[in-house]
């Protein structure tokens, strides 16, 4: 026992000894991988199938150790396509991780959007707000998601295309329960209402979802599960407001609360990218105008020299 003990911190030594910075690197890299892997089954169904996967690994040992070779072939062969069938498993799990690496802020800088400019923003929050403040008044349930770097394509698809200058008139109109457009989503791009009635995913986890949340509830939740944009409710019980975020539902805002925050998450981040798209110019601004201005003293010396040879010559009887 103690020279197995011995042999492994040995063992342990000669691998620190030839170890090099790119074998910490690697280590550090994969030890990330494995802790987003744990913590992507903590967060998902995936756990159950994980211990699904666990005890058929100890039925195939023990079916190998008893010699049961009818079990043990049949384990064997599922094994083998253990990878695939795991692919297909957790794909919706596997696609949202995906799609959250898009959300960082390396991810959305290297996919250079445009945005909207500011005014044009400045005008459609002044109107979701005042249509918000109106329609909670009347407990008329809306819901309305705002798009930002992520494309709601698919949910455009299944609603019905407005692309229309929004007003709270307009939203009024859509929200009225009598008309066809009252059921579903108000999705707002750009500044502008693309489209109504849009029909948005379920949350991942509903069945741990408040039960007193209605349906406008639980769907601004799975949007903002499944994308980056900012999804605003209205309660048609309470009239209370509701603004959706990275999958957390927060309650309780007043018109002043939710101008701030829309202006923090719409204007701010807009004029951040600008920040960065005019910062990459300013070296190639910097340097045209120190060539001009090299060029201008070389002007200005040569007018100064010819000047002096002109008098120096004048001078001359």
């Amino acid at each position: 026992m103690h020279v197995a003990f011995r042999d492994i911190i040995d063992m342990i030594f000669s691998v620190i000894k030839t170890a090099e910075l790119v074998d910490v690197l690697d280590i550090l890299v994969l030890s990330y991988v494995v802790y987003v892997a744990i913590k992507l089954v903590r967060e998902t169904r995936a756990g159950q199938l994980i211990k699904g996967i666990i005890i058929l690994l100890v039925v195939y040992i023990l079916a190998e150790v008893v010699h049961m070779k009818a079990i043990s072939y049949l384990l064997s062969e599922t094994l083998n396509i253990g990878l695939i069938a795991l692919i297909i498993l957790f794909q919706p799990e596997l696609r949202r991780t995906l799609e959250k690496a898009g959300y960082t802020k390396f991810g959305l800088r290297f996919a250079g959007s445009a945005g909207t400019d500011s005014d044009t923003w400045s005008r459609t929050i002044d109107v979701i707000c005042d249509a918000c403040v109106e329609l909670s008044a009347t407990s008329t349930g809306a819901l309305i998601v705002i798009e930002r770097q992520t494309r709601l394509g698919e949910q455009i698809d299944n609603g019905t295309v407005l692309d229309a200058i929004p007003s709270k008139e307009l939203l009024g109109n859509i929200f009225y329960n009598k008309t066809p457009l009252h059921d579903g989503a108000v999705i707002v791009r750009d500044g502008k209402i693309l489209a109504a009635a849009c029909f948005l995913p379920k949350p991942q986890k509903e069945e741990l979802i408040n039960k007193r949340l209605g349906s406008r509830h639980r769907a601004a939740i799975g949007m903002s599960e499944n994308s980056d944009a900012v999804v605003i409710v209205v309660s048609e019980e309470t009239g209370a407001i509701s603004v959706a975020e990275n999958g957390v539902l927060k309650s309780g805002f007043t018109r002043e609360n939710l101008h701030h925050l829309l202006e923090d998450r719409l204007i701010s981040s807009n004029e951040d990218t600008a920040i960065v798209r005019v910062a990459k110019k300013i070296p190639f601004i910097k340097l045209r105008g120190k060539k001009r201005k090299e060029k201008d003293d070389e002007h200005s010396a040569e007018t100064t020299e010819t000047t002096e040879t002109t008098k120096s010559e004048s001078d001359q009887p």
